[in-house]
């Protein structure tokens, strides 16, 4: 049986005729010659109509909670992408650095960029000066986009009615406009964050048109989350200190009336013997007393609480800070023409085997 299914497959492969198919290829040297160029010229024009992009990457390393005993366990578990610190009671960290990148995709943490001042350079050699805008209306106004996108609805209706009136809407999160959603979606493919599950390193990458802007974001979304990170870290710690703080005043000023009291009842009756006198400073003194136990304990209390918020604060290292990338990331036109060179050669050459009847012959269909 082996035998004769090598001798089929060699039946079939001899009845490819890959002369013929060349021969016929080369009848039809002309058209190549007329789809390739206009292939070519299609694709110039696609790719410089692409406006530049330049893209900016911050890195951090975050400082992470959790016991050094199992520190060798839980970065081993780190590299399967597991967090063994609050599994196993040895860590407090509830937003671990893997959740990061669901925090920058949260609707909130978006909107909170639109009001993040951002230069736009003028043309010196024009004159032009240097203009601040809020990055929403950057991202509304000063995006470049092909000709084609102008080809539309909205372009005819911009056309014979003119533009209309662009109005300051209030932002609401919880109900954003068609216009607010839209921005959402630019930012949501503009600035990306990613958490290496091995190293615990985030990166957070922002592209944009502007290599200054692209810089600027990066900087601010590096800070906004370094912030976030910091207050949810320290929140119950700044609850508890605020408290402290209020009951240190409250027996302070208990402290320094109870004192007060004695003070003056022992000046008005120092040459005084009566008994009733002397009982009632002794129980202005243990008064005060105990208003003064209570209130170093309070202080104590307020030091501890102090310390308690700037242990809880995380330090972040900052392994690549952001600078004004110099080269364009994109697009990349040469790639692009090439891509439409070689689709444009495999089309040509699928439609003339069809048309000399040499594509069932290789497809093994005859």
């Amino acid at each position: 049986m082996n035998e004769e299914n090598k001798q089929i497959i060699e039946e079939e492969e001899s009845s490819i005729d890959f002369g013929k198919i060349f021969k016929d290829l080369l009848k039809h040297k002309m058209l190549y010659a007329k789809v390739l160029p206009v292939a070519f010229l299609l694709a110039a024009i696609y790719a410089l109509s692409l406006p530049n992009f330049y893209n900016c990457t911050v890195k951090l390393s975050p400082e992470l909670s959790g016991s050094k005993g199992s520190s060798g366990l839980a970065s081993l578990a780190s590299s399967f992408g597991v967090n063994l610190g609050s599994a196993m009671g040895n860590s407090t960290e509830a937003l671990f650095p893997t959740l990061y990148p669901d925090l920058m995709n949260s609707v909130d943490f978006k909107t909170s960029l639109f009001h993040v001042p951002v230069t736009i350079e003028g043309n010196k050699e024009k004159g032009e000066a240097d203009r601040t805008v809020t990055y929403y209306n950057y991202l509304r106004d000063e995006q470049k986009a092909p000709w084609w996108s102008s080809i539309g609805p909205g372009a005819i209706i911009k056309l014979f009615f003119g533009k209309e009136e662009e109005q300051e809407e209030k932002l609401d999160p919880f109900r954003l406009t068609k216009e607010q959603a839209n921005i959402v979606k630019a930012i949501d493919q503009k600035v990306v964050c990613d958490v290496d599950k091995k190293t615990m390193v985030i990166t957070i990458s922002v592209t944009d048109q502007d290599p200054v802007i692209c810089a600027t974001m990066a900087d601010t979304v590096k800070t906004r989350l370094q912030k976030f990170i910091t207050d949810y870290r320290t929140n119950k710690a700044r609850v508890d200190l605020e408290y402290n703080k209020k009951l240190y005043k409250e027996t302070k000023a208990r402290y320094e009336k109870a004192r007060q009291l004695y003070s003056e009842f022992a000046d008005a009756n120092q040459d005084i013997i009566l008994q009733t006198v002397r009982q009632k400073q002794t129980d202005l003194e243990n008064e005060m007393q105990l208003q003064y136990n209570a209130y170093t304990q309070v202080a104590a209390q307020l030091t501890a609480a102090e310390a308690k918020v700037q242990e809880e604060t995380p330090a972040f290292t900052t392994l690549q800070s952001a600078t004004v990338p110099v080269l364009k990331a994109g697009p990349k036109r040469a790639q692009m023409c090439l891509i439409f060179l070689f689709l444009a050669f495999l089309g040509t050459t699928v439609w003339i085997l069809y048309k000399e009847d040499d594509l069932k012959s290789l497809l093994g269909l005859s």
